[in-house]
């Protein structure tokens, strides 16, 4: 079968087809770099990796970017508030720049902890100024733009229909306190493209109206088109997207070319904790680090993200995810008994196993079922080396790198085993006061751990 995925912008599943040949152009909204990403972030980017994989494994070539927002994104929708880079830099008492380089690569290290394969572009909003700024030129000779004393507004009312995302009713939102928010606005709707910048604004730039900064939905439509052109395959993000950021990139660029940029928009879903949403008022807002913290290794995390499907909420719980980092080891504990068996197995067992699987990824990337497929791959009797290469090839999918196991750790006990992926990232975190605290506990447990040039080697004392 085909791959189908869930098209927001049709709300129904379609066949996936690249507009140009073999190759697929993918957009996906990155992080504002302004504090750490957390876990439900890393949720949507673990699905944007789940995406690309799939879209590899069925032999598509990738033009993917990501943009990185570290100028334009302002606290409230209804621009209103304080630039969050800017609030960041008071926060912190940096610079806005240093801020934005801080986050940017505490996001990737978390990124990578994760696996997660990175786009083949990656684009930083101040590295482009100047595709904004022709963006909103376009808008505004095209009659789509009005100027007023606080900046340069998208004027909603000339689409043909706004919104087009999602099935909120502007007519309901036109009372209230968005409308108090520039007297000058047309329509209560209308957003901010290009921001005139006060006195005493940091980041800001020259343009025809006066030194300025851009709106942060602008940014994603500026730099879609310089790199994937006006019209492009794959649109992603998380769901809170849909009702304002993605459905004004929609409104900029019919606005600057008459065209919706994506033919598919595909959104994941929220990551709930304890059943609610993460705030910082509940102290329940958690990072790849409260995690290693923790004991759990990323990676489960990731196969946990992996127990329900990309548009469905998922709800995190410790006691859920020390549950699913057990089943992580025991997962690449059988793959290692696989990949040591002498077992001859059919190769129509194989197949069909094969097939379930890719059956599973290709339908909107149902990874609970495809999970599903793997465990009985790891539960199957017979130990088999093609069982184990399945595997393998499965991980091209999955991404939990589960061939990655110490041939010296297989007959250890579950605790030792644990306490030696903790070691592993702390080591790679380069947390040595970590690393060497781990050590001993696994010394006063009886075994005795060595660093060598092969890696960590562990034995019984």
């Amino acid at each position: 079968m085909g791959l189908k995925i869930y098209n927001t912008l049709t709300r129904k599943k379609e066949e996936f087809k690249p507009l140009v040949g073999n190759e697929v152009r993918m957009y996906s909204c990155g992080p504002t770099v302004y504090n750490y990403a957390h876990i439900g972030n890393f949720r949507t980017y673990i699905f944007m990796d789940t995406l690309r994989r799939v879209l590899k494994y069925n032999g598509y070539k990738l033009k993917h970017a990501m943009n990185i927002t570290d100028v334009g994104h302002l606290e409230s929708d209804a621009d209103e508030g304080e630039d969050k880079m800017l609030k960041a830099a008071k926060r912190e008492n940096k610079d806005p720049y240093e801020i934005a380089e801080f986050y940017t690569n505490a996001f990737f290290k978390d990124f990578d902890m994760l696996n997660i394969d990175r786009p083949e572009i990656i684009c930083k909003a101040t590295d482009h100024i100047q595709e904004m700024l022709q963006f909103v030129k376009e808008i505004m000779a095209n009659g789509y733009a009005y100027e007023t004393s606080r900046g340069i507004y998208f004027d909603i009312s000339k689409l043909d229909k706004y919104p087009i995302l999602s099935t909120r009713k502007v007519d309901e939102q036109i009372a209230g306190a968005r409308v108090a928010v520039d007297e000058e606005k047309r329509n209560p709707e209308d957003f901010a493209i290009w921001i005139k910048a006060p006195e005493n604004h940091i980041m800001k730039w020259e343009s025809p109206w006066g030194l300025s900064y851009p709106g942060w939905h602008i940014e994603c439509s500026a730099m879609s088109r310089k790199y994937l052109g006006e019209e492009f395959d794959i649109h992603t993000g998380g769901i809170d997207h849909i009702p304002t950021h993605h459905e004004n990139e929609i409104a900029q660029s019919k606005g600057a070319t008459g065209h919706i940029p994506a033919r598919y928009w595909m959104h994941c879903n929220y990551l709930q904790v304890d059943g609610g949403k993460m705030s910082k008022s509940l102290g329940n807002v958690y990072t790849v680090s409260t995690l290693i913290d923790k004991g759990i290794n990323p990676l489960a995390f990731k196969l946990f993200c992996f127990s329900s499907h990309y548009r469905n909420n998922i709800n995190f719980t410790f006691e859920g995810i020390e549950a699913t980092n057990k089943a992580y080891a025991r997962l690449k504990e059988g793959y290692n008994k696989h990949n040591e068996g002498t077992a001859d197995v059919s190769d129509s067992i194989v197949n069909d196993f094969k097939a379930k699987f890719e059956e599973a990824i290709n339908d909107d990337l149902n990874m609970p079922m495809a999970m599903g497929i793997v465990w009985d791959v790891i539960k199957y009797p017979s130990k088999s080396k093609k069982l184990s290469e399945l595997l393998e090839k499965f991980d091209e999918v999955l991404g939990l790198k589960i061939n990655e196991i110490d041939k010296n750790t297989s007959d250890l006990p579950q605790e030792i085993k644990e306490l030696i992926e903790q070691r592993k990232q702390a080591r790679e975190n380069k947390d040595w006061e970590q690393s060497d605290i781990l050590r001993d506990k696994i010394n006063q447990l009886g075994y005795l751990v060595k660093d060598t040039k092969e890696g960590m080697a562990v034995e019984k004392a």
